[in-house]
Order: structure tokens, then C-alpha cells, then sequence
């Protein structure tokens, strides 16, 4: 029998690789390690690497096992699903993975400038409604600046047309410098059309697959994924755009709103 959501925050409150700072007590509680993550909890000097809303953490596990000479930390507000990920993490000895659990609206509160070197946007909420909430709005692009190193990496994977089209705005718009972007990741060709093997870009992003973009593969759902960096400098505007609603907002959903198009 799995364990119900009072017992999996039990057990995170004694898992040395989690660390909670829900929205309720950040503004009085600071967080001693900012800055000092490589020093202090990773003990090494390799490049950190965040997943934003990482869900039940397999993400963030399976690149840590991927690539052991890079730290990983998925974020999440979510308790009762990241148990899954730590969870796995310290039975299988994953040290180069941590969880952070707190509201991504605040992320810049728990790292130092150039602390960060990549961030992996995996399934985020498109967030149809409210251009705000978005994880690849400027509203966060300008928050990640804060922490993220100049230059540094954004990924975008996706099933969300809507949310793959916008970003592609986003980046478009503010200048932002592309380095891969394909609208069919497992069905993706190099710039020339050539029926080859996965740019090395799309490699990483194509080698994971979750539990749930599998079942999005077999509903016949296209895998999206765009890769661009991030400059500090420069302001950031939203595109002024109309873009086409999907028909649903996650699996087995249906949309939430009667609109067919959205800014």
C-alpha cells in the first residue's frame, strides 16, 4: 500500500536531500545556504542545474544518474509528489540530486548570482490564462537572471502546443539567442531536412522519457522542446500575439475555457 501524503511529509522532514521552504514561512525564515550549495550540500565544483516544477523528481533523478559530474536540484511546492524522486534518490545513493520545496515565484531567494548554470522547464502547466504564470513568461525569465549565470541555458520540453508556441515568441521577441527548437522532438531531422540521427542540442532532452510523456507519445502527442540562453542584459517585453488554445490542458483533461486563442 503507498503511503498517504502526512506520511511521505514525515518522511521528507528527515531526508538530508530535501529542503522545505513552502510560500507560509520564506518571508521569515532565510535560507543559510544560498550561494553556498557546491560548498555546503553537493561538497564538489560542478555546474548546478535546476528543474522547475519537477513533479515527482524522475526527471531531475534520471539526469543526475546521466550525467554524475553535474548537481541537480528539482523544485517544487508539491511535497507529496517530490517523495517519489528523494525518495529514490537516497535509496539508490543519487548524491548528485537534491529537492527543494517552495513556490517557484520566489526561486531567486534560494540561489546567488551565477550559482546556477542550466534550468529544464520539463511538462510545466502552460498556463493558457494567465501569461504570468508561466514558467518561460519574462515575469520568471527576469527572476532567473538573478541566479542564473550569464548566458546561462533554459530547456523547454513540452506537450503543450500552446506553451511551445509561446516561448518560441518569447525568445523571438526579446532577441534571446536559440539554440535548438523542434516541434517534434523523437521525429526531429538537423536544420537541412536529413532524415539523421538527433542533433547533439536534442540528444539530452530525447533521452528521458517520464512516465507520463509516454503516455502522451501514445496518444499520438508530438514532444516539443526548445533550448535558448539567456543574457542578463537587456529588457525583457511579452510578445503581443494570439496563440491557438490546445484542445486540453494535461492527460485526460479537457480545457478549462470556452476562448480558442490566447495572449
Amino acid at each position: 500500500m503507498s503511503k498517504g501524503k502526512l506520511a511521505k511529509f514525515a518522511d521528507m522532514e528527515t531526508y538530508r536531500n530535501v529542503f522545505q521552504y513552502p510560500y507560509s514561512v520564506v518571508s521569515d525564515v532565510s535560507f543559510a545556504m544560498r550561494g553556498q550549495w557546491r560548498q555546503q550540500y553537493f561538497h564538489n565544483d560542478n555546474p548546478i542545474i535546476l528543474e522547475l516544477g519537477c513533479g515527482k523528481g524522475e526527471y531531475a533523478v534520471e539526469l543526475a544518474k546521466a550525467h554524475p559530474d553535474r548537481n541537480y536540484i528539482g523544485v517544487d511546492i508539491k511535497g507529496a509528489r517530490m517523495w517519489t524522486g528523494a525518495t529514490r534518490a537516497l535509496q539508490e545513493g543519487i548524491a548528485n540530486v537534491a529537492f527543494l520545496r517552495t513556490n517557484i515565484e520566489i526561486i531567486d531567494r534560494f540561489f546567488a548570482q551565477d550559482e546556477v548554470q542550466q534550468i529544464w522547464l520539463t511538462f510545466s502547466d502552460p498556463q493558457m490564462k494567465n501569461p504570468r504564470k508561466r514558467l518561460s513568461s519574462t515575469y520568471f525569465l527576469q527572476r532567473y537572471r538573478r541566479f542564473l549565470q550569464d548566458g546561462g541555458l533554459i530547456h523547454l520540453k513540452t506537450d503543450s502546443n500552446f506553451l511551445f508556441t509561446y516561448t518560441t515568441y518569447v525568445v523571438q521577441h526579446n532577441h534571446l539567442p536559440l539554440v535548438a527548437h523542434t516541434d517534434d522532438l523523437y521525429g526531429a531531422t538537423v536544420p537541412d531536412g536529413s532524415p539523421v540521427g538527433l542533433p547533439a542540442q536534442l540528444a539530452e532532452a530525447a533521452a528521458i522519457q517520464t512516465y507520463y510523456e509516454q503516455m502522451w507519445l501514445d496518444r499520438g502527442l508530438n514532444i516539443k522542446y526548445v533550448q535558448f540562453k539567456l543574457p542578463r542584459e537587456g529588457s525583457l517585453q511579452e510578445p503581443d500575439v494570439e496563440i491557438e488554445l490546445d484542445d486540453y490542458r494535461s492527460y485526460h483533461r479537457t480545457k478549462r475555457s470556452s476562448l480558442s486563442t490566447s495572449k
